[in-house]
């Protein structure tokens, strides 16, 4: 009954209109009134134990270096930088976007960030260069999917969180798959382009004109490794390594891009404190969520409940997937990361998943859902830009969304897709 009483009165308040973060915090209450009401009083501290970590630090600075990158005109020189590298190529602004959209995920951590950044600036680009309106904020919105995979990456932070993981370990995890739709992504791009002749005269860059043309983006460039490699071996933690981030953004745009002012600084400072506030409020109440379900035994249940069941282990794994892909398309990110990881983790150990696997396999699904109404976080950045609807934008995207789901089902059936290389470096 208690179960019930949590579900039902979450989805109704969700269809009600209610933000999720405060939906999720008044259903665990009513729960709590009508079943546990001895509880309540323990509630404000579990709320605050939930937001009390050192590791959830890294989240707002990420997403300030992020926003300094935008107004600093290091994102402008990792596009210049991405034009260069893909030209001998018969490299169009389709393959730029989706090489952009690669290196800038492997600094900001953050999809909606990336489609914020990159299609602000390349949407109307690619336009004017004879793209169809639809085909570039298609390409857009799906390769900054990426922006969550590829590491570092905010949602990972947030499951290595609860599922007491290395952030290290968790983040190459995701370097692979994010790799294998970046180039699956480039293929498709390259493929449609074709069939619609959007593609420029092949053009050949000498070396010396590459580096000479690429050496503004050199130092925007050194970030995305030094942030990864610093926290894969050790050198500084996630927080750490997202403070020097933050640093490393003012230097670059104030000293040596000259493009950053002290009132872009305070206007990055505070697009972070508004976005990295309701990414608190949901994680507080996302652990009374699972607090919850832990009291009712849930996870123990659906993983009994699965063992039981008489069909091969490959379709359990695909009805892992489905689940996922279908929380992701009506909830955000980081509230379906905090409901879904408590149940996922116990359940999918049972066959055998590690919890890298694990971590890897519902980041790469619930990117999906960034560019699936009616949620799609993505779509509603990319709309803002280019005035297009949600459902427009969603259908133009969904050849690029194949190249998601593809690598989804490799990191489901073969793990080493995404433990082979945290577990030889970490061991």
């Amino acid at each position: 009954m208690g179960i019930t009483i949590l579900l039902v009165s979450l989805i109704v308040l969700v269809f009600l209109g209610v933000p999720i973060c405060f939906s999720l915090g008044a259903s665990g209450l009513i729960y709590f009134l009508l079943e546990k009401p001895e509880l309540i009083s323990i509630l404000p501290q579990r709320i605050w134990a939930g937001t009390n970590s050192f590791v959830l630090i890294a989240l707002p600075l990420f997403i300030f270096a992020g926003e300094l990158m935008n107004k600093g005109g290091i994102t402008k020189r990792i596009i210049d930088f991405s034009l260069y590298l893909v030209r001998p190529f018969r490299g169009g602004l389709g393959e730029v976007n989706v090489v952009a959209s690669m290196i800038f995920g492997g600094i900001s951590g953050s999809s909606v960030a990336d489609t914020s950044a990159i299609g602000s600036l390349l949407i109307p680009q690619m336009e004017s260069k004879g793209y169809s309106k639809g085909f570039s904020a298609g390409v857009t919105v799906a390769s900054s999917t990426m922006g969550m995979i590829i590491p570092p990456s905010i949602p990972m932070l947030m499951f290595a969180m609860i599922a007491q993981e290395s952030v290290g370990a968790l983040f190459l995890a995701g370097a692979i798959p994010g790799i294998l739709i970046g180039l699956s992504q480039l293929i498709m791009v390259y493929v449609l382009s074709e069939k619609h002749h959007y593609h420029t005269k092949s053009e050949l860059v000498s070396i010396k004109q590459f580096l000479k043309q690429s050496w503004g983006g050199f130092f925007a460039l050194l970030m995305p490794i030094f942030i990864v490699l610093s926290i894969s071996f050790g050198i500084a933690t996630a927080t750490e390594s997202a403070g020097l981030a933050v640093l490393y953004s003012v230097i670059l745009g104030l000293f040596v891009y000259k493009e950053l002012t002290v009132k872009d600084i305070w206007d990055a400072l505070l697009k972070t404190v508004m976005f990295s506030s309701s990414v608190l409020f949901i994680v507080g109440y996302s652990t009374i969520y699972t607090w919850i379900l832990s009291i009712e035994q849930v996870p123990q249940g659906i993983g009994f409940f699965l063992m039981n069941l008489e069909v091969n282990r490959f379709w359990i794994l695909l009805i892992v997937d489905l689940l996922i892909l279908f929380v992701g398309t009506f909830i955000d990110v980081a509230p379906a990361i905090y409901l879904l990881s408590p149940i996922l983790i116990p359940v999918l150990a049972n066959f055998g998943l590690h919890p890298l696997q694990v971590g890897t396999l519902m980041i790469v699904g619930l990117a999906i859902g960034l560019v699936t109404p009616p949620v799609g976080m993505c779509l509603n950045a990319a709309t803002k830009i280019c005035g297009m609807s949600v459902t427009r934008i969603a259908k133009e995207s969904i050849p690029f969304i194949i190249c998601n789901i593809i690598v989804l089902l490799l990191v489901t059936f073969i793990p080493e897709v995404s433990t082979w290389l945290p577990l030889h470096v970490f061991n």
